[in-house]
């Protein structure tokens, strides 16, 4: 972990990188920013190889942007595994791509590995749900998930010091 107070290096894993985990990233990063935090990275990537290379699905960057989330600058990358060693939490959207993380996870981990919605205050639902084959609203149902986990995983780095 690292030992300057309030950095963090934290890794959003969902299953393509191109909905949920990329909005994960860029809100973190924002809120992270306004919470005086400069010293966090995030990063995210799909446990897939699908989308590799591409950018986030139009309509996560829109509903992003209608929110002030700059986020269409970011590009799809799949796990690998160095990602275990340079991040300090791996977050899964949902516990299928929690169990694909876990399973490459290289024994003797130090990562915390586990589900972003873990940091919300209202764990409800448990899992950020994939809204690649819904409506419009599934993107804004991620996003206010996504906020609520984001604010708490804040305050829990805010913590540590």
């Amino acid at each position: 972990m690292p030992e300057e107070a309030n950095s963090a290096r934290v890794l959003f894993v969902c299953l393509g990188n191109i909905c949920r985990s990329p909005t994960a990233q860029g809100v973190f990063e924002s809120l992270a920013k306004q919470a005086g935090m400069a010293n966090v990275q995030a990063d995210s990537c799909g446990t897939g190889d699908w989308h590799v290379g591409s950018a986030p699905d139009s309509r996560t960057t829109d509903a992003a942007a209608a929110r002030g989330y700059a986020i269409a600058h970011l590009r799809a990358r799949q796990l690998q595994s160095h990602d275990f060693d340079r991040f300090d939490y791996i977050l899964a959207m949902d516990k299928a791509n929690l169990h694909d993380v876990q399973m490459m996870s290289p024994r003797g981990c130090r990562s915390h590995v586990g589900l972003f919605m873990d940091f919300a205050r209202d764990r409800s639902p448990a899992e950020v749900p994939d809204p690649y084959y819904g409506g419009n609203k599934g993107f804004d149902q991620v996003l206010n998930l996504v906020e609520a986990a984001s604010a708490g995983l804040i305050l829990t780095l805010k913590a540590r010091r």
